[in-house]
């Protein structure tokens, strides 16, 4: 008999070899499944006082080849993974719409100058004016149809990240529920691990990896714990906490992750928190490459219509009249969170286009000062008293003035501006007449052929900024004295001096213009600088208009238009190339570490195949002993 049992064990065992062996053949495509194998050891055997005789062997459990630490390297790898190629995908999309720097908006913007240039070469040419008409909306609705296309990636995102925060509550929820039914068979069962069940809820935090960088910790009961972010839970043995989006306290336009309390209220997350996964890149995404490609061009429309309507009032147009706007130029915006307890309201305006940096500011009251962040380094730029506030004050190297133009604030209450975020969108044509481009200078110079000395006046220009001297186009007239060391000044708002020093080629300057006078004047000889009365052949300001083209007005006077627009194409285009590098290099590390998990925890159909085999032959064997058994007990039985 006892030869009977070890074999019956024998072939249990066995049994069980085979069965787990034709397990993993069967979820050899499984995804999450990791190899299982039976653990044997050996009965106690028994003294027979001959010595020890074997009683067969005992299937103890049934174990997942699982290695925790290579499964830890594959969550880390594949939530850098999914979020180098979110954020890779959506660059893509943000680089192809800026087009190169010979693309893009620069066909748009170089169309616009050769225009203004012919009209400087034709100014009494209609047809010339209007084709700079033309090239000016043709600009400008390029500006729009760019930052619209850009918004709409942005809006996209706001769906993206509501989905991606839908499907991690829906990991956490069958992780929550897998942990419940892992604790009530490891109850009943201490010393046997559910193994198909393990293998779900690993799966299922893959999953969740591919959303959000998650953190675990195995419990004692054999639940497992998951956290996001900086430490917060997420799921707690079967209880999760729900994620929801809600839209940003300063930026009504962005959504924001964060918890729903058991109350039905809401705690906000720190958004930088949330990093790798999807939901990750898509919040690293807006914040690092789109809002600042957003700012960048909206810096570019606002440097032009600015810089360009200066230029354009410091002219007349066809009909003699002083220049008006020729673009809308937008304004800062300021947003006050929703979450501000006081009646704060402040407003901005920009002081220089020049100085505008691209960045966007937060205005924060600690309960004594407004202080000025940096939203980019989140670094303090500049504080401000309430007093100092009220009259206004520009912000050292931003470009902007900031005003509290009513109420007051609560400690932390803060105020969102972006004073380029809305440059692009409102950038349009303020009028249509062709006749309303300011081409002349509203003023000129002349010199009587009754004078009898070498002198000769150059082109006065007008100098002193916007707005323009009351007295600009008052006539003024220059007389030289006897001897002509000096001269004398007649004309509205010049003071009239007498006996002003002369010295040939140098600045003459009255009433907002500027002169020179060369040569050598004789006693008596005049120069005049009055209106202008021939702007209809004059186009010596859409001169300067055009040479705006290459004039380093943007970023403290270091690049042009058409340079910054290159700059915001090779800065996304870095951008785009550096995840691109990063991401095949995520991919192939992915690629490297699933192998080696894989080697552990996946299924090898040839080894399995001879493992079938290996059981089958021990089945066999078993079987046989089993007959020999049963014969030798038949034989005892026939013994009379």
């Amino acid at each position: 008999m006892s030869i009977y049992g070890i074999a019956v064990s024998a072939l249990n065992a066995a049994q069980a070899g085979l069965t787990t062996t034709s397990n993993n053949i069967a979820n050899a495509n499984t995804p999450g499944y990791s190899r299982q194998a039976i653990i044997q050891a050996g009965m106690l055997p028994q003294n027979t006082g001959s010595g020890y005789f074997g009683q067969g062997v005992n299937v103890t459990t049934v174990v997942r080849r699982y290695d925790q630490f290579l499964g830890a390297q594959v969550l880390e790898a594949q939530t850098q993974s999914s979020n180098l190629n979110t954020q890779l995908g959506l660059a893509q999309q943000v680089s192809n719409l800026l087009g190169t720097a010979s693309s893009g908006l620069t066909p748009a913007m170089q169309d616009f100058f050769t225009a203004v240039n012919a009209v400087a070469n034709a100014p009494q040419s209609v047809p010339a004016r209007q084709t700079m008409i033309s090239s000016a909306q043709s600009l400008a609705d390029g500006f729009q149809a760019m930052n619209q296309n850009m918004n709409q990636i942005r809006d996209g995102l706001n769906g993206q990240i509501s989905a991606s925060v839908t499907q991690i509550n829906s990991y956490a929820k069958q992780i929550a529920a897998l942990n419940d039914k892992i604790v009530q068979l490891q109850a009943n069962t201490p010393n046997q691990a559910p193994n198909d069940l393990l293998d779900q809820r690993d799966q299922l935090v893959n999953q969740l990896s591919q959303e959000i960088r998650v953190s675990t910790i195995k419990q004692s009961d054999g639940s497992m714990n998951v956290f996001i972010g900086n430490g917060q839970s997420l799921v707690l043995g079967n209880q999760t906490t729900t994620l929801q989006t809600v839209t940003s306290t300063t930026d009504p336009t962005a959504l924001e992750v964060a918890y729903l309390n058991g109350n039905g209220t809401t705690s906000r997350i720190q958004q930088s928190s949330l990093q790798g996964g999807n939901l990750g890149g898509f919040i690293s995404f807006r914040q690092n490459i789109l809002d600042p490609a957003i700012n960048a061009l909206g810096r570019i429309a606002m440097g032009l219509a600015d810089k360009f309507n200066q230029q354009q009032q410091q002219g007349v147009d066809l009909k003699g009249a002083l220049g008006v706007n020729m673009f809308t130029m937008a304004t800062p915006s300021v947003t006050a969170a929703t979450s501000n307890a006081g009646g704060a309201v402040i407003t901005a305006t920009v002081n220089s286009t020049s100085a505008l940096t691209g960045n966007d500011y937060s205005v924060v009251f600690d309960g004594t000062n407004y202080n000025v962040y940096n939203t980019a380094t989140n670094s303090l730029v500049q504080s401000f008293t309430p007093a100092q506030l009220t009259a206004g004050q520009a912000v050292t190297g931003t470009g902007i003035t900031l005003q509290l133009t009513g109420g007051a604030a609560a400690t932390s209450d803060t105020f969102l501006v972006r004073p380029t975020v809305n440059g692009a969108s409102n950038f349009s044509l303020s009028f249509t007449d062709p006749t309303k481009i300011a081409a002349a200078s509203p003023i000129r110079s002349n010199a009587p052929v009754s004078n009898l000395g070498t002198g000769t006046i150059g082109a006065a220009s007008v100098t002193g900024g916007l707005p323009l001297n009351a007295n600009l186009q008052q006539p003024v007239t220059i007389t030289f004295n006897n001897p002509p060391t000096t001269f004398n000044v007649t004309g509205t708002g010049t003071g009239n001096p007498v006996n002003v020093p002369y010295t040939a080629g140098a600045a003459i300057t009255y009433n907002g213009w500027t002169t020179q006078i060369s040569g050598a004047p004789s006693a008596g000889d005049t120069f005049t600088v009055s209106q202008n009365t021939s702007a209809t052949t004059d186009g010596s300001n859409s001169l300067l208009m055009a040479a705006l083209q290459t004039a380093n007005t943007l970023a403290n006077s270091t690049t042009s238009f058409q340079g910054a627009y290159g700059q915001l194409v090779g800065q996304v285009g870095t951008q785009t190339n550096q995840l691109t590098v990063t991401s095949k290099a995520q991919t192939s590390l992915l690629t490297s570490v699933t192998t080696a998990q894989q080697a552990v925890s996946g299924v090898n159909l040839d080894e399995e195949a001879a493992n079938l085999l290996r059981y089958q032959q021990a089945y066999q064997a078993a079987g046989k002993a089993m007959q020999i058994a049963n014969t030798m007990f038949d034989t005892i039985l026939n013994l009379k």
